[in-house]
């Protein structure tokens, strides 16, 4: 039996396997820290994040680890004011910058004497 495919056919296959192709590859990996407390180690951290940005060993053994797991940047807005008209040429009355910064979003590791994880914490700076 010889199949009969026209290009829309073929084009429709196409657009569902590339949907589905990009639909896989966009899905970001979300950790249950809540369930990895008293068996997460930090050598299992390093393996995972590389070796952190920040830390302290307290004096009873405990390590509080951060990790900056998207930097902050700075954002520029301009603000144009009302123009007026000459000619055929419209001008701005005043043009108004100013910038925002966006934080450091940080992931907060505490380990006991033991290695194993205490608990953990998300926060911005």
């Amino acid at each position: 039996m010889k199949m009969n495919l026209t290009r829309a056919a073929v084009g429709g296959w196409v657009f569902v396997l590339m949907a589905l192709l990009v639909a896989g590859c966009s899905t970001t990996k979300k950790i249950d820290w809540t369930s990895r407390v008293g068996n997460y180690t930090y050598d299992q951290a390093l393996m995972e994040f590389g070796p952190p940005d920040k830390s302290a060993k307290l004096e009873d053994g405990t390590l509080i680890a951060d990790w900056i797991t998207q930097r902050g940047y700075p954002q520029t807005w301009v603000n144009y004011g009302y123009p007026y008209r000459r000619g055929h040429f419209f001008y701005p009355t005043y043009a108004d910058t100013y910038t925002t910064y966006m934080p450091d979003y940080i992931l907060r590791l505490t380990f006991g004497g033991d290695g194993k994880l205490r608990t953990w914490k998300k926060f911005t700076r």
